[in-house]
């Protein structure tokens, strides 16, 4: 939900109005509310943001939905886990 400096509520609508004449002016290229929540769910993935605080910071009910929908843009983390793991078992070794 969306409101004005005084708390009296925007009709989705008319932010909807006021986001797309803002991203036009900006001359950067055309993307809807909803994609601009993808692209930060998927950038704060990729930034190694905690899975629990995306999924909170969106309003998903579990971690498990968020990591269901956007577990493609974490997919080299398996591997990652396995070295670091493996790094921290083996780092006293010559």
């Amino acid at each position: 939900m969306f409101t004005r400096e005084d708390g009296s509520p925007i009709h989705p609508d008319a932010f909807q109005r006021i986001f797309e004449r803002l991203v036009r002016l900006s001359g950067l290229p055309r993307i809807t509310l909803h994609g601009l929540r993808h692209s930060y769910a998927t950038l704060a993935l990729q930034a190694r943001v905690h899975p629990k605080v995306v999924s909170e910071r969106l309003g998903h009910s579990t971690v498990a939905f968020t990591l269901d929908v956007y577990s493609h843009v974490i997919e080299g983390l398996q591997e990652e886990a396995a070295n670091t793991v493996a790094n921290l078992l083996f780092e006293d070794e010559p």
